[in-house]
């Protein structure tokens, strides 16, 4: 195997015996194959297109695919077998669909577009000759990677957007043309720079469906306080990312005795209307993914994942057999809860009896945490958050949004948030908030100095309101404003939120704790020059970078 599609790749370079993750080397390589043959379906998807032809099975296909192949989704080998063996049929359909309808077939057709096997013997000998390796050029191997990264995270926000109804196929059209890209030999780096720099535009496209369809569905959140201790009633632990799964478990465990809690990016549950109603739905357990080992533990209850975020449990735990998954996650031995039907719902029977047979939670903290500064609940605190940049109560904001993870590297953000002056205002989204959202920074003015806006898609709304700032200052510049950007990354979701803030123009990112190793040298340094990517330092170094006026003290 080899991947470097996370932050946490091996020595800085890829994991090539197993996965940092915990994805076996067996995982990786059908996960590769998977995706090499989602590219041979995007080459004539692509071209059924030109001639008007839009196949929904196609697109939905590729969207899960890609999803299923994020870090720490899915580690079912079964699963992917699966999708691969159905991959050949996909093909073939929208192949014969094209060509029925009038279309040819000319020019170079890559490789992916014709090979089909059926046992795992010929999947085990194709993958090793189709891995990220494979492309020796290692600016090209990079570009695409890298395009294929920001594909990987559009598709996993375009499907939480599917699971409440709304869809772009434009967004489904582009995954599908950089997929393509990424198998064309003829393709220059200038070329794929450019579908990189679109993926980012496409990125805000989803993104803003995807803040549409939670918002449409469940209201927009508001500034809530969230119990971080626990009841006295049995619960269920859900995970993920797919407030659609929420609304469905909170309908289903309404008067059953049975509590509910978030977990990690489900944290941002609490901040909607929609979900307030639901007396059970009584706190927060824990803190980000991977501290999950320790505090499933301390749970008691089930745990349901809704999306990524999956530590493998070790063979001594006492709570895998209280997980279960559902959607484009999987574990081999987890309990898979189906997908509905259309217009139905998720059966959630079985874990909720599950949950009544177990104790309640061991309280593991006490007290409330704040949230639910997306952009609609910030712009209507416009005018006072302006009157306090003007008036120097708000010297400067600073966006750490992201992710988190398990380097001791990663204290770096807790340092640096409890170490910002008293007149700077955090603005944050995704798990990386966990680092600093239980520290007692205080308030400018009866400003929260932590604003989080929601899960990890919501840095949209820290664009929109970077972006409305701008206006109101009648600034020409967005990078006029007083905002610097200190980013934790993880996966490929927070590599399409960089592609998508790089595409509203925002320069001088710093991006930590270390910067991708799926960069080459060379596509560094085009994201140096252009954008002024930068990674991290110090703290005291990188306080005194992002303000000067410091350095008097």
């Amino acid at each position: 195997m080899f991947c470097y599609q996370c932050q946490e790749a091996a020595k800085g370079t890829g994991c090539t015996i197993k996965g940092v993750c915990g994805k076996t080397d067996d995982v990786a390589n059908l996960q590769d194959l998977l995706l090499y043959t989602m590219k041979g379906i995007s080459f004539y998807s692509s071209k059924a297109r030109t001639i008007g032809i839009e196949d929904s099975e196609v697109n939905n296909f590729i969207m899960n695919g890609l999803f299923a192949t994020i870090t720490n989704a899915n580690f079912d080998k079964q699963v992917f077998i699966k999708k691969i063996k159905k991959s050949f049929l996909i093909r073939e359909k929208i192949k014969a669909t094209y060509v029925k309808n009038g279309g040819t077939i000319e020019g170079l057709i890559p490789s992916c577009a014709t090979w089909t096997a059926q046992t795992e013997e010929d999947f085990e000998r194709k993958a090793t000759l189709i891995g990220i390796l494979s492309i020796e050029n290692e600016d090209i191997r990079s570009l695409k990677e890298l395009l294929t990264y920001g594909i990987k995270g559009m598709a996993a926000y375009a499907e939480h957007a599917f699971n409440l109804g709304h869809i772009d196929n434009t967004i489904h059209a582009f995954m599908q043309k950089g997929l393509y890209a990424t198998t064309r030999t003829d393709i220059g780096a200038d070329e794929l720079v450019g579908l990189v720099l679109e993926c980012g535009k496409f990125g805000v496209s989803v993104m803003a469906l995807l803040d549409k369809a939670n918002t449409s569905a469940y209201g927009n959140p508001e500034i809530t306080k969230v119990n971080i201790g626990v009841s006295d009633k049995p619960g269920i632990l859900i995970s993920g990312h797919d407030l659609k799964d929420i609304e469905e478990l909170l309908k289903q465990t309404e008067g059953t005795g049975v509590d509910v809690y978030s977990h990690s990016e489900m944290l941002p549950a609490h901040y909607y209307p929609a979900f307030k109603k639901y007396k059970h739905f009584v706190g927060n357990y824990g803190n980000a993914w991977w501290k999950q080992k320790e505090e499933f533990e301390s749970f008691n209850g089930p745990i349901l994942f809704t999306t990524n975020c999956i530590v493998p449990p070790s063979e001594s735990s006492t709570y895998k057999d209280r997980v279960y998954t559902t959607g484009q996650s999987g574990f081999t031995g987890f309990k898979h809860i189906a997908d509905r039907e259309e217009k139905g719902t998720k059966d959630f029977s079985e874990i909720i009896a599950h949950a009544k047979t177990c104790k309640a939670p061991i309280e593991i903290e006490k007290g409330e945490i704040i949230g639910g500064f997306a952009h609609n609940q910030v712009i209507a605190l416009a005018d006072k958050v302006v009157d306090a940049v003007k008036s120097g109560a708000i010297k400067k904001f600073f966006v750490m949004a992201g992710c988190d993870g398990r380097m001791k590297s990663r204290d770096y953000y807790t340092e640096f948030a409890d170490k910002l002056p008293k007149d700077t205002v955090i603005l944050t989204a995704g798990c990386a908030k966990y680092r600093y959202n239980k520290l007692e920074l205080g308030d400018i003015g009866g400003i929260p100095r932590v604003l989080d806006a929601g899960q990890c898609n919501d840095s949209y709304s820290l664009a929109v309101i970077a972006l409305k700032l701008k206006e109101v200052f009648e600034l020409n510049d967005i990078n006029e404003l007083p905002i610097a950007y200190n980013i934790a990354w993880y996966e490929q979701k927070a590599v399409i939120v960089l592609l998508a803030l790089l595409s509203l123009g925002v320069k001088n990112i710093h991006l930590g704790p270390t910067l991708p190793a799926f960069l080459s040298p060379n596509v560094a340094k085009i994201l140096v020059e252009t954008f002024g990517i930068a990674g991290i330092g110090t703290v005291d170094e990188d306080m005194k970078m992002f303000m000067p006026e410091l350095q008097k003290n």
